[in-house]
C-alpha cells in the first residue's frame, strides 16, 4: 500500500514541476531502474496493490507494455484473468440456506424416535410444537433414527444355500431343417445339475406349460424354490399351480439371463450340441428333410431326439 501511495503522491507533485526537471528525473529513474534490473532477484515480491495498479493501467493505458520492466506482460494478463475470476466467483457464490438445527434438538428427536418406535415424523413434530420447539416436519423426518436392517444375502449366496431345494425352468429354440422353430421347455434340478424333464412344442402357451410342470414333479416331489424368468408364458394360472404344488417362485431380474445360472448353461450347451450333431449328419439328414421333414406319426419330441441320435 505504501508503494502505491508514493506513486500517486509523486504524480500529484509532478504537476507543479517544470518540464526540464521532469525529464531529468525520468533520466535518473531510468538509470536506477536499469541498475536494479541487473542486480534484482529472480522473483519479486509484489503486493496486491501493486498488481491492482498494473491491472488498472492495462485496462486504461495502451502503452503499458512499453514501460513495463519489472515483470513480463503475460504476468499482468494473468493477474487480470485471476481478478476477473475472483470477481465473478464472489458474485455467483450461493447465499447461506437454512440455519442448522441445534445439536440438542437433533438429540431430542432421536431419543423420542428410539423411545417410541411407532411414532412417525408427524407425531414427533406435534410433540415438539407442544414443547415450543418450532421445526419443520421435513426436518424431523430427516433426523429420525433409522433401525439398521441385517444385510440381505447376495444372489450367488442364495443359490449356494438352497442348491438342493431349487429347480430352474427355461425355454430355448431349435431351428429345424424345414425352416421351422421348435420351442424346448427344460426343467433342471440344481442339486445334481440334472435335466428332470423337457418338452418340445411349436406353439408354447401357458396351458401347455402347466402339464409339463405336473409331469416333472409328480407325487409331491416338487422343490421349495422354482427359478424362472419373467416371460409372459408364466401367467397367473401358472403361478397359482406352482403355489398349490408347494413351490415358491423366484423371479430373475429383467434382461439378466446369468441369474438362471445352470439353466442358462444347459440351454446354451444343448443348442450348441444340436448344431454340431446336425452338421456331422448333414449328409444323412438332408434327404430326410427334402422328403418332408417329420415322418407320419412322429411327434416333436421324437424328432428332437432323432437329432441327438
Amino acid at each position: 500500500m505504501s508503494s502505491l501511495f508514493v506513486a500517486f503522491f509523486t504524480l500529484l507533485v509532478s504537476t507543479f514541476r517544470t518540464r526540464a526537471g521532469l525529464q531529468a528525473e525520468i533520466l535518473a529513474l531510468r538509470h536506477q531502474l536499469a541498475v536494479f534490473q541487473k542486480n534484482a532477484p529472480r522473483r519479486l515480491r509484489l503486493d496486491r496493490c501493486d498488481r491492482l495498479l498494473w491491472v488498472v493501467l492495462y485496462r486504461f493505458w495502451s502503452g503499458w507494455r512499453r514501460c513495463l520492466q519489472m515483470v513480463k506482460p503475460d504476468t499482468v494478463l494473468r493477474w487480470h484473468r485471476k481478478a476477473f475470476a475472483l470477481h465473478w466467483t464472489r458474485k455467483s457464490r450461493r447465499l447461506p440456506g437454512r440455519p442448522e438445527v441445534a445439536a440438542n434438538i437433533r438429540d431430542l428427536i432421536q431419543r423420542m424416535s428410539q423411545a417410541n418406535p411407532l411414532w412417525g415424523a408427524p407425531r414427533i413434530h406435534g410433540e415438539l410444537l407442544r414443547l415450543g420447539i418450532a421445526v419443520a416436519q421435513s426436518t424431523v423426518a430427516r433426523h429420525l433414527s433409522r433401525s439398521r436392517k441385517p444385510p440381505s444375502q447376495t444372489w450367488r449366496t442364495f443359490l449356494t444355500n438352497h442348491l438342493a431345494q431349487t429347480a430352474a425352468i427355461d425355454f430355448f429354440t431349435v431351428p429345424t431343417a424345414t425352416f421351422r422353430v421348435l420351442f424346448v421347455f427344460v426343467v433342471l434340478s440344481h442339486e445334481r445339475r440334472r435335466v428332470v424333464h423337457f418338452g418340445v412344442t411349436e406353439h408354447p402357451t401357458q396351458e401347455w406349460t402347466m402339464p409339463q410342470m405336473r409331469e416333472a414333479f409328480p407325487w409331491d416331489q416338487a422343490p421349495r424354490y422354482l427359478l424362472r424368468d419373467r416371460h409372459a408364458i408364466y401367467g397367473r394360472d401358472f403361478a397359482a399351480m406352482t403355489r398349490d404344488m408347494g413351490m415358491e417362485q423366484v423371479l430373475t431380474a429383467p434382461r439378466s439371463p446369468w441369474q438362471k445360472d445352470y439353466a442358462s448353461h444347459c440351454t446354451s450347451w444343448v443348442r450348441c450340441d444340436t448344431t454340431s450333431f446336425a452338421r456331422r449328419r448333414c449328409d444323412s439328414f438332408t434327404p430326410w428333410a427334402f422328403r418332408g421333414g417329420l415322418s407320419p406319426g412322429c411327434s416333436y419330441r421324437q424328432s428332437f431326439l432323432s437329432l441327438q441320435a
